[in-house]
């Protein structure tokens, strides 16, 4: 057979083992072959078929770059960002004087989008061999071999992390569903009394809470509170808070007691790390006297004919202070048809595209407007309001409201 016969054949099987390494790959890759598998199928086909002397591959995860392999050099740690994120195509390194890189020939880089996922870094057993380098004759193939690899890779990664979203959101889900069934589902609306309310959570959870407590035929009590912070830490708060409410609520008559039983549970379950504000109210329908302690919360609306009355005696907030310095129970008298608008801090910080607050101001307006509207339409027209006045801006916070017409 003459020497170009046999250069022929040769080709021809080295054409062959590209194409079938290129299927065996694609096949791992539908076969969902792990991460690991398939590098080490990448690993032996550049060092064991294709003769490479030395190669470093390092691929980026969402956050970090990590060298994947690292073969036939001293692996020592190269800084991605300031030695290699300017390279955006093949380069040959030659006389580089960057001492981490003299041990390479060739660096190719893996692009997405223009983002870059991955820097493979080639260099032969001994450079000073007469015959053609490796990297050299194989290197189109190299370039797509590892292209192929990397993306395949991080879309691994994606897929995984997608998964991890899907649950993460389903938990979320479930948990929105247990902290609504945790508000009271009938509010009532007697010749005694109407209420209305609303929390809208800035998530899926949140720590703003109300709550209506049917204490005997004439009294009830009810409660409207705000966790510091946002999300599943305060929403597991509030719920720990709501729960010690309904079980305290019923066993003292002294709202003085009941607060600094709270403030100890609050002090027990966060540890000082975070704090609650609170309303917490007690209203005979009989005597008609409105017993309440306000914890640090943005004062209630008392609307008796057309003035408001803020109600504001109480104490500081819970949770900071394993004595609460000083405790106000207050107790008022109420007129006939009052309305009692109590709220938390999201609806009057609600900010709109001029970083303005929507402020205590224009609630009482809006209440002031509808005022002889059912306490669900108040709820709802400030809700609207406060929608309308953030126009496209993200709501900032929780918002809870509570409407209680005292007939």
């Amino acid at each position: 057979m003459s020497k170009q016969s046999k250069n022929t054949l040769k080709r021809l099987k080295l054409g062959k083992f590209k194409l079938d390494t290129l299927l065996e790959i694609t096949e791992g890759i539908n076969n969902n072959l792990s991460k690991e598998d398939l590098i080490d199928i990448y690993k032996s086909v550049l060092l064991d078929n294709l003769l490479i002397g030395k190669l470093l591959l390092y691929s980026f995860d969402k956050f970090n770059w990590n060298k994947e392999l690292c073969i036939g050099t001293e692996c020592n740690d190269i800084n991605v960002l300031k030695d290699l994120h300017h390279i955006k195509e093949i380069k040959v390194l030659s006389d580089n004087k960057n001492p981490q890189l003299k041990p390479f020939d060739v660096i190719v880089p893996v692009f997405h989008k223009k983002e870059p996922l991955a820097y493979l870094l080639l260099g032969d057993f001994d450079g000073e061999k007469i015959e053609v380098s490796p990297i050299i004759k194989h290197l189109t193939f190299i370039q797509t071999l590892t292209n192929i690899i990397i993306v395949a890779v991080e879309n691994k990664r994606l897929y995984k992390e997608n998964l991890e979203k899907i649950a993460i959101k389903k938990e979320m889900e479930l948990a929105s569903d247990m902290q609504t069934m945790l508000f009271p589902k009938n509010l009532p609306n007697t010749d005694k009394i109407e209420v209305a309310a609303s929390c809208k959570p800035h998530q899926l959870v949140g720590g703003d809470y109300y709550d209506f407590i049917e204490l005997n035929r004439d009294e009830f009590a009810f409660c409207i509170a705000d966790v510091s912070g946002k999300g599943v830490p305060a929403a597991l708060l509030m719920s720990n808070f709501q729960a010690s409410l309904r079980a305290l609520i019923k066993r003292t008559s002294s709202l003085s007691e009941l607060v600094i039983e709270l403030n100890k549970n609050i002090l027990t379950n966060a540890n000082r790390e975070k704090f609650i504000t609170a309303f917490i109210g007690k209203y005979n329908s009989k005597t008609r006297n409105l017993q309440y302690i306000n914890a640090g919360h943005n004062p209630p609306l008392l609307l008796i004919g057309h003035r408001f009355k803020h109600l504001t005696d109480g104490c500081t907030i819970l949770g900071v202070f394993e004595n609460l310095p000083s405790v106000t129970e207050k107790n008022i008298s109420i007129p006939l048809n009052s309305l009692l608008i109590c709220y938390t801090d999201g609806v009057v910080e609600q900010t709109n595209e001029l970083h303005q607050e929507f402020g205590s101001t224009k609630l009482e307006e809006v209440i002031l407007t509808n005022k002889d509207s059912s306490t669900k339409s108040i709820v709802n027209h400030i809700l609207k309001s406060v929608t309308d006045y953030k126009k496209e801006i993200n709501y900032n916070d929780d918002i809870a409201l509570l409407s209680l017409r005292l007939k």
